[in-house]
């Protein structure tokens, strides 16, 4: 029977066995968030694990979410808006560079922007927001450029302060805390000043505001809004940054593999995503390429 004027067909029923395979790598990834938060004494369901589905079809991320992986990260805002229609029950994040002229349809799109590189981009968002979500804030984060690499968008951590108030009195954004997109090492390990630095940086932008004398109102905005979120650490790093007080990690070869696929979904031979070289969930002194989530 066809699909009734104006409705988008249903979409396929994800294969049980595709669903089975990320099944067991989302717990095995979960076993090495816990086990990090053991290490660090932090609590597991104060981190958010987010599926990088860069490259990845909508039929497996249909059968990652009905394994759970209920919020999947996409770089690139035409990817989503092309795939986010064929996936429903997810919840969408942008964890790649934004473009102005892309930002209307990132609104659309994403429940989470976690890549807002400078002021003026969180300006736009910011009426853009209030023109489609009115009365939603749209949740952000701020992409801070710890390592003040070159190569790489996102504020510099001296400037930060300066922004703060002007960002925070967007009323139709949610600045719900920082990211950062590690740098290239050979180590895991090597990650952790890196990881550390954003998690000092958000303690201490979120510190008590010292107080206007008269009024009792503190002094500049930042008391009052900057969330605690740290969105840090990757497939090959995530254990380090969870250790240095990540509470989002965005994990993509652990879950899918190589971008380039050597998987199959052939869960039900016993290979799971995440099986072989390409999938292991890493440990925190696993070699890693950490501009590849």
């Amino acid at each position: 029977m066809p699909e009734p004027a104006g409705l988008a067909p249903a979409a396929p029923s994800p294969d049980p066995a595709a669903v089975a395979g990320f099944v067991a790598v989302r717990e095995r990834v979960q076993r090495a968030i816990a086990q990090a938060c053991a290490r660090s004494g932090r609590d597991p369901a104060m981190v958010a694990l987010v599926a990088v589905g860069k490259t990845v079809d909508a039929a497996r991320l249909r059968a990652a979410v009905a394994a759970g992986l209920m919020v999947i990260g996409e770089n690139r805002v035409q990817e989503a808006q092309e795939k986010a229609p064929a996936v429903p029950g997810a919840r969408w994040h942008l964890v790649g560079p934004l473009q102005a002229n892309k930002a209307r349809r990132a609104v659309a799109i994403f429940d989470v922007v976690e890549s807002v590189d400078s002021v003026a981009l969180a300006v736009r968002l910011d009426r853009i927001s209030g023109e489609l979500r009115p009365g939603r804030p749209l949740p952000i984060l701020l992409q801070v450029n710890v390592d003040e690499d070159p190569a790489k968008a996102g504020f510099a951590p001296d400037d930060l302060a300066d922004a703060l108030p002007v960002l925070l009195g967007l009323a139709n954004l949610e600045v719900g805390g920082l990211m950062t997109v590690g740098r290239v090492v050979a180590e895991a390990e090597e990650a952790r000043s890196t990881f550390r630095a954003l998690r000092i940086l958000s303690e201490r932008l979120r510190g008590p505001a010292p107080e206007v004398a008269d009024s009792g109102e503190p002094a500049t905005a930042v008391a009052r809004g900057l969330g605690p979120a740290l969105s840090m650490g990757m497939s090959g790093d995530y254990p380090v940054a969870i250790e240095e007080g990540a509470t989002l990690v965005r994990v993509g070869r652990a879950i899918f593999g190589e971008r380039a696929s050597i998987m199959r979904e052939g869960a039900a031979a016993g290979f799971a995503p995440g099986d072989g070289e390409a999938g292991l969930v890493p440990g925190p002194t696993r070699p890693v390429v950490t501009e590849r989530a």
